[in-house]
């Protein structure tokens, strides 16, 4: 009789199973609407490893390549636990960035948010998000750029290429990191480069597992994320302390200003009332080190390596800063770009959009649906997120044309895409519009300014890009710099 009850209890066991399977895999929106085509993948799991999963490509990543062939621009699928929507679909994306607050959110897996920070500028919401984003506009806005910061740039850029050019071969990815990380380090906490050395390198064993599968055992690149991300908030939480006890110590009351963006900090969170906690800023500074100097260095060492396999854009580009050097009139300071020359720079800013097009170093941004929506003929569930692929767009050959070909005239006379449009989103869009995107696009082209009129450069073996999912350089980029005549 036992056996009877033990098989029966199985059986039922069995089939709650079975049931609880085909719920995963066959969701229903609680309106009887239509979800996305897709599969949810396993239980749990969902196609998190396919996400995942390396490809030596340049092109879209194959997990949203695939589906986009088989689905459509928009599919439902399951990535970490979460019931996600894949937008490839420009429409689709736009009203995501716009409709931010409204019928959408911020929004990033668990695994993510642990990466960047429980109190990260990224998961603040409404008057939170605005008072951190225009707290940090005043320091990298266009007038603080015009009136200091292009002239910090200028000088940590041909210190770095003066040195460069005395060695034999440079690995650019490296090199460049380290040459932004310490700009980034001292305009974000004063630090000089020789103190910013253990952070820098607590960061880069972060970026490393930044995108990979999320298991925390030894030996993962998750794991080694996450440690860089503790050692990395050690050393930021020792600066914060270190500068609220010299700013106690400031005789008559008047706080030492040291012109970084940790000034502002400290007069935020020590006021009466301040609005951000101490765990908010150190999650504030450790987003803004990370986004300042991976997004901007994987972006130059891209520019690089296209303008060498690209020799009419080299060239191009080097008559615009050449004419640049010769336009100036006898006082105006030999080797300082001006404002109003930075500006007069259409195709360096073409260059840089281009570059950024194929760079795709967002490769995936995240949403959350904040009720159900109906968008052609599909149903979003509340709850559900959204991810928006900025590749699927950007590589689309229905909206450029040999997407992978290096065509910086592609944005010749576009105006549109400054702040962001519906075809280019390097910078994201709407409320939530990258606030280091002027800082981003400043960098580059002084660095751009100063190779191409100073140096010129030699690649030496070969060097491929992939994305896996975001952009790499798995075998490096060496190139030998040399002054030009």
């Amino acid at each position: 009789m036992y056996a009877y009850v033990g098989a029966a209890a199985a059986l039922v066991l069995l089939l709650l199973l079975q049931h609880q399977v085909r719920r995963w895999r066959n969701p229903r929106p609680r309106d009887g609407g239509r979800l996305p085509p897709g599969s949810m993948g396993l239980p749990l799991v969902g196609e998190t490893l396919q996400f995942f999963s390396p490809d030596a490509s340049f092109d879209i990543p194959p997990f949203i390549r695939h589906r986009l062939a088989r689905y459509g621009p928009i599919f439902k699928t399951s990535l970490v636990g979460h019931p996600v929507v894949v937008s490839a679909d420009e429409e689709l994306n736009h009203m995501v960035f716009q409709q931010e607050g409204q019928l959408f959110q911020s929004w990033y897996p668990d695994s993510f948010v642990e990466i960047l920070g429980r109190d990260n500028v990224g998961e603040q919401q409404g008057a939170m998000f605005r008072y951190l984003k225009n707290m940090v506009l005043r320091y990298f806005g266009p007038e603080s750029l015009k009136e200091g910061i292009i002239r910090d740039v200028e000088r940590a850029v041909c210190s770095s290429l003066c040195t460069w050019s005395t060695l034999p071969a440079v690995e650019l990815k490296e090199a460049v990191s380290t040459m932004v990380f310490d700009l980034a380090a001292n305009k974000l906490l004063g630090l000089e480069p020789s103190r910013s050395k253990i952070l820098r390198r607590s960061f880069f064993d972060f970026v490393r597992g930044l995108i990979s599968f999320p298991l925390y055992l030894p030996g993962t690149a998750y794991y080694s994320c996450m440690q860089g991300r503790r050692r990395a908030m050690v050393v930021l939480e020792q600066v914060l302390e270190e500068r609220k006890r010299s700013t106690e110590l400031q005789h008559g009351g008047q706080a030492k200003h040291h012109g970084d963006f940790l000034d502002y900090v400290i007069q935020e969170i020590t006021k009466e009332k301040p609005v951000m906690t101490e765990k908010m800023a150190l999650d504030l500074m450790f987003v803004l080190l990370f986004a300042s100097f991976h997004t901007t260095s994987l972006a130059l060492t891209l520019a690089v390596k296209l303008l060498a396999d690209y020799p009419l854009v080299l060239e191009e580009l080097t008559e615009e800063h050449d004419t640049i050097l010769m336009g100036r009139e006898g006082g105006s300071e030999p080797d300082g770009i001006t404002w109003k020359e930075y500006k007069s720079m259409a195709f360096t800013s073409q260059v840089i959009n281009e570059t950024v097009r194929l760079a795709n170093i967002a490769p995936v941004i995240f949403r959350k649906a904040l009720k159900d929506i109906q968008f052609k003929g599909y149903t979003i569930p509340a709850g559900w997120g959204v991810m928006v692929c900025p590749p699927a767009v950007h590589l689309n050959p229905d909206i450029y044309p040999d997407p992978l070909t290096f065509s910086p005239a592609r944005f010749k006379d576009k105006q549109d895409v400054s702040r962001g449009s519906k075809h280019f989103m390097a910078f994201g869009g709407g409320l939530r519009f990258c606030v280091g995107a002027d800082f981003s696009k400043l960098q580059l082209a002084v660095f751009l300014h100063f190779l191409v009129t100073k140096y010129r450069w030699i690649p030496l073996g070969t060097s491929k890009v992939v994305r896996s999912p975001g952009l790499e350089f798995p075998d490096g980029y060496r190139i030998q710099i040399i002054q030009r005549d």
